[in-house]
């Protein structure tokens, strides 16, 4: 067989920035708030606001900054609860706790996405304020989740790490909220080693925010509204909150935005290769009896660079000699619920008091399986990867048939 592609190598940096990062380095000028204007961390907010179709974008040290800035920017009171999925990165909780409010756990099904019965029975725990994380870009019943928290007044959050370039009816995920927050970790769509970046349509909260990650003095002048906005909402906004907030300084610096910037114009293209090669391992995935990958709900165009699925009929020990086998043909299945101290398994986040048990998202979280598949990869590293999975479930099963 030939050899397997190494799925863990992030996308490569495009020689456009790295003319950008020589230039800056020249220069010296790496602080956002040097330059008097066109830095390149505001130019950055600029084209992604521009991008995503919202007024304001607020670029941050990482997508777990714009979480806890978010919260933050709600003006919530001190252990406000607020209703997370299940089904998460730990950053998520941990993000929720430095905003000195209390998590309050969902269950998800096998479909990744949340259980919007639970959801709802919970919705009614005194929370409020929602984060909806697009777990792997696994998008939710948005419709359903806007208008349950419409109704009772409770703002929604978007963590979108995993979801730029996603569209819901033709809308783009994170602008769907009050607020969506993005990564730019290098296991993302666009690859900066860290960083985040907030967006809304609401001056109040992106003023609260920029002040809070670190706007010192009168650095918010800096942040503009966009081009044709001749409101004074922003301006307003800053002057209501100047010297009343702390700075918690979760800045992006210009080294970071000069990475990314030569990128937004690559994320269509890399929506578009990283769906077409996830429907194609899926497809050779879902003729095996051995595995389920999670159909996409009706109103979700997806933008993935991995591919989530559930094992099927196996035992814990079959589940454990798949993954061995996989791993020793060169790739390795991350099971959420089986990989000692997972970030993502509920039950790791011991930070949390009174941590709760979800029986059902457990279950999912024992048996779905992890594979990076970069946009990169070729048609013939994709056959390469998908016929390793289910080698690997075929020869597990007959074994033990023959046993």
């Amino acid at each position: 067989m030939t050899k397997a592609p190494n799925v863990h190598a992030a996308e490569p940096i495009p020689e456009a920035a790295r003319i950008a990062l020589d230039e800056l380095m020249q220069s010296g000028d790496l602080f956002r708030y040097t330059a008097p204007e066109d830095a390149p961390v505001a130019l950055l907010e600029q084209e992604f606001a521009a991008l995503l179709g919202c007024k304001y974008a607020l670029a941050v040290s990482s997508c777990s900054a714009a979480l806890f800035l978010s919260l933050k920017a709600l003006n919530l009171p001190r252990d406000a609860r607020v209703l997370i999925p299940g089904f998460t990165f730990a950053a998520v909780p941990s993000s929720v706790i430095h905003a000195d409010c209390v998590p309050v756990l969902c269950e998800v099904g096998e479909n990744y996405r949340i259980d919007m019965a639970d959801f709802e029975t919970r919705l009614g725990d005194d929370i409020s304020a929602v984060i909806i994380s697009h777990m792997r870009g696994h998008t939710s019943d948005m419709d359903a989740i806007l208008a349950l928290c419409e109704a009772r007044g409770i703002p929604v959050i978007e963590d979108a790490a995993h979801s730029l370039g996603t569209t819901w009816n033709g809308r783009n995920i994170g602008t769907l909220g009050q607020i969506g927050c993005f990564s730019f970790q290098s296991y993302k769509m666009i690859n900066a080693g860290e960083g985040g970046i907030l967006i809304t349509n609401n001056a109040e909260l992106v003023a609260r925010a920029v002040i809070m990650s670190g706007a010192y003095e009168h650095n918010w002048q800096k942040h503009k509204a966009p081009l044709g906005d001749n409101s004074t909402d922003l301006e307003d906004a800053f002057a209501k909150w100047q010297n009343q907030l702390p700075l918690y300084n979760l800045r992006m610096s210009n080294l970071s935005a000069v990475v990314i910037r030569p990128q937004l114009p690559e994320l269509a293209r890399r929506v578009r290769d990283g769906l077409k090669n996830h429907d194609y391992v899926a497809a050779q995935l879902n003729a095996s009896p051995y595995f389920d990958v999670p159909a996409p709900l009706a109103p979700e165009q997806r933008a993935p660079d991995s591919i989530q699925f559930n094992l099927v009929g196996m035992t814990d020990e079959q589940i454990t000699a798949f993954s061995e086998a996989t791993a020793q043909a060169g790739v390795k299945v991350q099971i959420f619920g089986r990989s000692a101290d997972n970030a993502r398994a509920f039950w790791n986040w011991q930070f949390i008091q009174d941590l709760p048990e979800l029986p059902q998202t457990r279950v999912m979280l024992m048996q779905a399986c992890d594979v990076r598949l970069p946009v990169r990869l070729t048609k013939e590293e994709l056959d390469v990867v998908a016929g390793i999975l289910v080698d690997a479930a075929t020869t597990t099963m007959a074994s033990a048939a023959a046993a």
